[in-house]
């Protein structure tokens, strides 16, 4: 049966990308919800909920404030926590319940920057999109929001998109790729994940931005359309996540996000002389990415089929897929996604 789930949980809606992006950012983000949305988000969807403090609302939206609209409600709210939280930012994240209101973005956000004297960034995510809809979302309107000023260039300086736990499954992801480039001479700038809202609003200064989520994708040409930053898409910790085996002439499925997917084959491909690498994923995958015969997954009935009627040797995926296939006799590789199975590395 199409849409059945037997093995894997439900995956993260939009509203909980869009949270997780601006996190550690400093702001206030009311989730426009009654509560249950907000308590997924903290509860499940969060990782850093456990070991690091944000301001995280829930608008507390009962049936007739939906019913009727009442904006003036939350707008009351967010000047209440405004006076008792310092923040830099405040931000709206769309539930299901202002997407069927027909909510207007717009007006809220003026009404709640006249109020509030703080920035307010509007993002009109819906529940029905999966996280990385809402990270897209959401790095769009943080930089267009606050990246406005065209700085001078810092040699060195190298700005890292789509950093979050939904993606890189790793909460000490951003040490290890600072200290990478630092051993080169190099700074690396991760925003959303170690580096806060100053540097998002100097994000013209870097040399070049590297992308390692696809979510981050259209946030980086919009980068480089406004300021000239180029880009380029790739995973700066993948060689810690390929392990040294025999690589030459196999058959290998690589499931994961599409960029640490991509930087996964690419790493194969460097330590086996013709291996064929196929990528799969769950969740968006990009034309600038794609090679033939990429896979974008439904269903677990598509994952399913795919690995067991093409001969892999190797399968890179989420460790809670194995027991999916329990006829694969090839290598098993645990490629942890925090997206698939809600665990990090």
């Amino acid at each position: 049966m199409r849409g059945l789930r037997k093995y894997l949980t439900p995956f993260a809606p939009d509203q909980s990308g869009a949270v997780s992006v601006l996190y550690e950012l400093g702001g206030i983000i009311v989730i426009c919800d009654a509560g249950g949305c907000t308590g997924n988000v903290c509860g499940f969807d969060e990782p850093r909920w456990f070991e690091r403090k944000s301001a995280v609302f829930s608008a507390g939206l009962r049936d007739m404030d939906a019913i009727l609209g009442r904006d003036d409600r939350l707008v009351d709210k967010l000047v209440d926590a405004a006076e008792k939280v310092e923040a830099g930012f405040a931000a709206i994240i769309g539930t299901p319940v202002p997407a069927v209101i027909g909510t207007d973005y717009q007006a809220l956000k003026r009404m709640c920057e006249k109020k509030t004297e703080l920035p307010v960034l509007t993002v009109d995510t819906d529940g029905m999109e999966l996280y990385d809809v809402g990270e897209r979302k959401a790095y769009v309107e943080l930089f267009k929001g606050f990246a406005k000023e065209k700085l001078p260039v810092e040699p060195g300086r190298i700005g890292i998109l789509g950093m979050t736990p939904q993606d890189v499954s790793d909460l000490g992801a951003s040490d290890k790729i600072q200290e990478k480039f630092r051993a080169q001479g190099l700074t690396a700038v991760c925003y959303g994940m170690g580096d806060g809202l100053d540097e998002v609003k100097k994000a013209s200064s870097v040399e070049k931005n590297i992308v390692v989520s696809p979510a981050a994708l259209e946030c980086a040409k919009y980068l480089k359309k406004t300021f000239g930053t180029p880009y380029e898409a790739g995973y700066p910790l993948v060689g810690e996540l390929v392990p040294d085996m025999d690589y030459a002439g196999k058959k290998v499925l690589v499931v994961h996000q599409q960029v640490i997917a991509d930087s996964i084959r690419a790493e194969i491909r460097k330590r086996g002389e013709g291996a064929a690498v196929t990528v799969a994923s769950w969740f968006s995958m990009e034309k600038d990415l794609l090679e033939e015969g990429d896979v974008s997954l439904r269903d677990e009935e598509d994952y399913i089929e795919l690995a067991e009627s093409n001969g892999f040797d190797v399968i890179f995926a989420d460790p809670c897929m194995k027991r999916m296939t329990p006829g694969f006799d090839g290598e098993f590789v645990d490629a942890v996604h925090f997206a698939v199975s809600g665990k990090c590395r």
